[in-house]
């Protein structure tokens, strides 16, 4: 299952709820070269790799989907890391950007079932970045062009979670878990 939104719509947020509820998810760990963040772990929250690393292992095509998402600030999942929860038995959830998240709906089909999270409205969301205070305004504004470019991609998926109430938001998110993966849901 892929979860994707613009930064600051509450897809990790989604995703850590349905980690610690359900035990047949596995979490795919990303891959980036960005600077590790205080409060992340390396190799829980992200692969960190040098520029250098990384692209390397873009020449060995070890990604199943790669992007650099800024100026030489690259994200992508490893092939490794999806078979290494497959081989765990787990069904793979993604917390992904939108591209990232389209290059695998479109590499994996039906096997991959794609939520939006839509935030109530772009001023919201923008608000929500700077209450983080993670983004110096250079970033912050980075963050904000690409938020309206990515806010279009919201019909490209499965479905649309409105992440308006967290509460009904995370709800909504289990049943469409419970829904594709116990197999009442065509996707």
């Amino acid at each position: 299952m892929l979860v994707t939104a613009p930064s600051g719509a509450g897809k990790t947020t989604i995703v850590k709820h349905l980690l610690k509820t359900y035990d047949f998810l596995g979490f795919s760990v990303s891959v980036t070269n960005r600077a590790k963040r205080d409060h992340e772990v390396d190799g829980k929250d992200y692969y960190f790799l040098s520029t250098e690393a990384f692209k390397k292992k873009i020449e060995n095509n070890e990604f199943v989907e790669w992007e650099e998402v800024y100026d030489n600030q690259y994200y992508g999942t490893l092939r490794a890391e999806v078979e290494r929860l497959w081989d765990l038995e787990k069904y793979v959830l993604f917390d992904i950007e939108v591209n990232g998240a389209s290059n695998i709906k479109k590499l994996y089909g039906k096997q991959a079932y794609g939520v939006f999270v839509k935030p109530p409205s772009f001023n919201i969301l923008v608000q929500r970045l700077k209450n983080r205070n993670t983004e110096n305004p250079a970033s912050l504004k980075k963050r904000i062009k690409r938020i309206k470019r990515e806010l279009t991609f919201e019909n490209s998926f499965d479905r649309v979670l409105l992440n308006d109430s967290l509460d009904v938001c995370l709800k909504e998110a289990e049943i469409l878990v419970e829904s594709f993966f116990l197999g009442k849901l065509e996707p």
